[in-house]
């Protein structure tokens, strides 16, 4: 199957380059994960070789059941590959990583529970106590636009606000990483662009690792820092694809960027071809 050659653009000023140089804080070396069906095994990647950044936000693109959310459990440690390592700061993961948080399409929010408590669960998982438990919700809250809100319960709150208190409590949790799996999938887009510039405006801040899984091609664009493009089943990297723009993007102005239009042109030649095989 032959690839479009990439697009020309030069990168433009305060670009994130991407070197080899760079800490790799997770890392997949020959992995194969295959999982047992009434069929017979199915592999869901296989031959993976993926380096991810420390401070980086790597999104992840490809067809459906190729691997992509396989990938982000395998790096939360939720089960282990058929074959192959998968390191965390150079160590082998094998059980749950604790410095990994994971966010869903679903929030998951406690709905006879308040948006403090909610953000709170983590913290009393932890153990703090009431007054250090308070003085985090209230730095939170603050911090994802949520301030005000405190008493209220899920039920009263808009689909972007339910996404900020789930996002506020995985990071309440405080992870290095956090492992994305389209969690702005049901939202309207001006509402998911104003998530993603949280996102991005967050992480930024905190000096997070993001692996952040979608279908949406403008999204992984919009929020990476590199794209890796996934093969259909049994999934591969097809190409790791570098997105030169600004570190502080602002991701509501971005349809008019002649890199960024560009870009997401080359991952739709990139992928189309694969899904459209045999037609």
């Amino acid at each position: 199957m032959m690839v479009s050659p990439q697009a020309s653009f030069s990168p433009p000023p305060n670009s994130v380059p991407i070197a080899e140089t760079r800490e790799a804080i997770v890392r997949f070396e020959g992995v194969e994960k295959a999982f047992n069906s009434t069929n017979g095994p199915v592999i869901a990647v296989r031959d993976l070789n993926l380096s991810v950044y420390r401070g980086e936000i790597l999104t992840v693109v490809g067809p459906s059941g190729c691997g992509k959310s396989t990938i982000l459990n395998m790096t939360a440690g939720l089960f282990a590959p058929t074959n192959g390592t998968v390191r965390y700061a150079g160590d082998k993961v094998d059980g749950p990583n604790r410095k990994t948080g994971y966010m869903t399409q679903k929030d998951h929010l406690l709905p006879w529970r308040t948006v403090e408590d909610n953000i709170s669960v983590p913290l009393e998982i932890r153990g703090w106590d009431r007054k250090k438990r308070a003085n985090r919700i209230a730095e939170l809250t603050q911090l994802v636009g949520l301030a005000g809100f405190e008493k209220a319960y899920p039920s009263q709150l808009s689909g972007g606000m339910r996404k900020r208190t789930a996002l506020a409590r995985l990071l309440a949790y405080d992870p290095e990483t956090l492992l994305l799996d389209e969690p702005f999938a049901a939202l309207d887009p001006q509402l998911r662009a104003k998530m993603q510039s949280e996102l991005v405006r967050l992480c930024r801040t905190m000096a997070k690792t993001v692996i952040f899984v979608t279908h949406d091609l403008d999204e992984a664009v919009a929020l990476g820092d590199r794209c890796a493009v996934f093969t259909p089943r049994p999934g591969t990297i097809r190409e790791i694809v570098d997105v030169p723009l600004p570190s502080d993007r602002n991701i509501l102005r971005l349809r008019n960027n002649e890199t960024f239009t560009k870009l997401a042109a080359r991952l739709w030649d990139i992928i189309v071809p694969e899904e459209g095989e045999g037609l």
